[in-house]
């Protein structure tokens, strides 16, 4: 498995990946999208942003990359950037299939993107998928896996990703929702010819929606690479936004919310790879110095406390403003 590669890797940022949901497309769910994009959002400046972000992400020992189809041209960014950079062979490329994206390069369009798990979905997108990454996509998820998805069930979507994973490509799913837990149980029934399908699982976690955390240990223990998304709440934990009880133990380290954040999560056993979401190259400097950040037992039981219920959490991610 690629992630073996990840296993192998002793920079303390190795089990930091590098999400382009915020910068592969002009719009996205993030606070304080208005003060960490430029003005000019073109697919030009984005592009530029894209590649100013990876490549210090990869300088300083990011090694998981993270794209989907329904992230704008993050899919393109990532594979211009690979190309100018032939000597690049250790990053592990992941992406995702299930959405569409349909919002035209506009902040303001009706439906930013749509959803379907069916077969002709996944069939369209790798192929175009694969025009852009080609040889160089390690890991495909389906994305959003939520309980009542017909991809948990699709016996014949299971044979085609099934086929995919005997030539070599890691197969997995994410997660969305306040049901991610029950999600992620189901998704590690799925079997064919007796064999787990997925060995990846990519779901939000942070420490105002830690519902799915023993599900996710379930998964580890399954033997899945467990992938952590959204980590900083759409920027909740970070800048004016973040909590009073994160503020504080953020002062008493010396760093910022952000890398407190992150931190509680590369703190948990299960936890393989975990995302950051920047959008400039100084919120990625921060978030990297989640590796450094000690955190005692007082300290993470105060943040535990932080904890929302899972359905109002997801009700007011879902009002978030696509900026």
């Amino acid at each position: 498995m690629p992630f073996a590669r990840l296993a192998s890797a002793t920079t303390p940022t190795c089990h930091i990946g590098f999400g382009l949901a915020a910068v592969g497309r002009p719009g996205y769910l993030t606070l304080g999208r208005d003060r960490d994009l430029p003005q000019d959002r073109s697919v030009e400046a984005l592009r530029a942003r894209t590649h100013e972000l990876l490549d210090a992400a990869y300088a300083q020992g990011v090694r998981y990359v993270d794209a989907a189809r329904s992230y704008g041209r993050s899919e393109e960014f990532l594979a211009s950037w690979l190309a100018a950079r032939p000597d690049v062979d250790d990053v592990v490329v992941g992406s995702k299939w299930g959405y569409t994206y349909t919002a035209d390069w506009s902040t303001d369009a009706e439906t930013h993107e749509v959803k379907d798990h069916g077969l002709a979905t996944y069939e369209r997108q790798r192929r175009e998928t694969d025009g852009l990454l080609g040889d160089r996509l390690d890991l495909y998820q389906i994305h959003s896996v939520t309980p009542d998805s017909p991809a948990l069930t699709d016996k014949e979507l299971h044979a085609k990703l099934a086929e995919a994973a005997a030539r070599g490509r890691t197969v997995g799913f994410s997660t969305s929702g306040p049901a991610q837990a029950d999600a992620i149980r189901a998704a590690l029934a799925v079997t064919v010819d007796g064999e787990p399908l997925f060995r990846t699982v990519q779901s939000t976690y942070n420490i105002l929606e830690p519902s799915a955390g023993p599900a996710l240990a379930e998964a580890r223990e399954a033997g899945l690479t467990v992938i952590v998304k959204e980590g900083m709440a759409n920027g909740r934990l970070a800048g004016p936004a973040a909590p009073d009880a994160l503020e504080a133990v953020a002062r008493e380290t010396g760093l910022g919310c952000d890398a407190v954040a992150l931190a509680v999560i590369l703190r948990r056993p299960w936890a393989g790879v975990v995302l950051s979401g920047a959008a400039t190259v100084a919120q990625l400097v921060s978030n990297l110095h989640a590796a450094a950040v000690d955190l005692d037992d007082d300290q993470m039981d105060r943040l535990s406390g932080l904890a929302e219920d899972p359905q109002a959490y997801w009700e007011r991610r879902s009002l978030l403003p696509w900026h």
